[in-house]
């Protein structure tokens, strides 16, 4: 393949290639998509993940399947950057100063870190590197504590038994955690198997904030991460029904509607 002088060029046409590839056939693997764009693994996983945070497929082990038309994020939408600061800003509302809380990884979670300049005396537990990398330039300076762990590529943080033992090590006030989908009857769904780590998490910390969009409310994904009795508090935007707002304070949440 050649080589083109653009890199950037090159990726946007790449990621659009990959697409193609899934539209045509619903599924690839990361080996296929190296041998195809003779280029890294490393670049192929990079690529498959910005896909995914975009919401146009899924990480599966080995390679990626197209996001089912039902499950369809519209993260393109202007207004969702607005509706997760809205969330962030309402959430940071129940941090008090020398709190002790864990940020989980997630574009929601980590909008969280820009409010907590405010706050004095923070420790702050997090798997996540690029959220450690955001509280290192707070001025505030909160105390920084690090999972550690194996290093997991589609969720772009630590998991694993490591994490799991340096997070009983201590005890905390607030946990903030994001969903890929809720489902009203059971609680938090994702399609990453991987939820050890937040189960864990739940369970050292003395309040667990779902910090979730409204689109995401409904959305049934395969594997259940938290049911309903490990959250205490939801925040959301102000898309939310009434309806399900009611069914979810059915199962004793409080549903904070981010304005």
């Amino acid at each position: 393949m050649t080589k083109r002088n653009s890199p950037v060029r090159n990726t946007q046409q790449r990621r659009h290639a990959i697409m193609q590839l899934l539209q045509d056939k619903g599924e690839v693997s990361v080996e296929q998509l190296v041998q195809l764009f003779d280029t890294s693994e490393v670049t192929i996983r990079k690529d498959l993940t910005a896909l995914e945070i975009n919401g146009f497929l899924v990480r599966r082990y080995g390679g990626a399947i197209l996001m089912p038309k039902d499950f369809i994020d519209e993260s393109q939408d202007e207004n969702l950057s607005k509706r997760k600061l809205s969330i962030a800003k309402a959430a940071a509302e129940r941090i008090k100063d020398h709190h002790r809380i864990i940020i989980d990884s997630g574009s929601t979670t980590a909008a969280l870190i820009k409010q907590l300049n405010s706050k004095q005396g923070l420790v702050v537990m997090t798997n996540s590197l690029s959220v450690a990398s955001e509280l290192r330039s707070l001025e505030n300076e909160p105390t920084l504590l690090m999972t550690g762990g194996t290093w997991d590529t589609r969720s772009e943080s630590f998991q694993g038994k490591v994490a799991e033992q340096v997070l009983r090590s201590y005890d905390f006030d607030q946990l903030f955690i994001g969903a890929d989908g809720i489902d009203l009857e059971r609680g938090t769904t994702t399609f990453n198997e991987l939820v050890g780590l937040s189960q864990v998490m739940a369970e050292v910390s003395r309040e667990v904030i779902v910090m979730v969009e409204s689109q995401k409310i409904g959305r049934k994904m395969p594997n259940l991460e938290l049911n309903w009795a490990q959250i205490d508090v939801l925040v959301t935007d102000d898309l939310l029904s009434d309806k399900d707002k009611a069914i979810i304070e059915g199962h004793h949440v409080e549903v904070i509607i981010a304005k």
